[in-house]
């Protein structure tokens, strides 16, 4: 595999783990999603300023309030990261 397919496989990998322990097997629930954040992003967490920036960032991956996070919300969710911790995305 190349390095941007195994960088697929590992984020449908990571979602599917987290996904599984609670809820509907393919969907996040608020807990679910908490956890991967502070497991997988520990570093991205720690820069944060603000103590409930991971809060905020929960919030914010639930696009159809539905109080679920599916798998398109969270890959959305790692591009806007990538983005943000990339200095060649537009800024909008």
């Amino acid at each position: 595999m190349t390095q941007l397919e195994t960088a697929m496989a590992i984020m449908m990998k990571t979602f599917d783990t987290y996904a599984s322990t609670q809820g509907k097997p393919d969907t996040l629930t608020k807990a679910e999603a908490k956890t991967l954040l502070e497991k997988e992003l520990p570093g991205l967490l720690k820069s944060a300023k603000n103590p409930g920036e991971v809060d905020k960032l929960l919030s914010g991956l639930d696009f159809n309030s539905d109080s679920e996070v599916d798998f398109t919300e969270f890959v959305i969710m790692v591009a806007a990261l990538t983005c943000a911790c990339h200095n060649r995305c537009p800024k909008k």
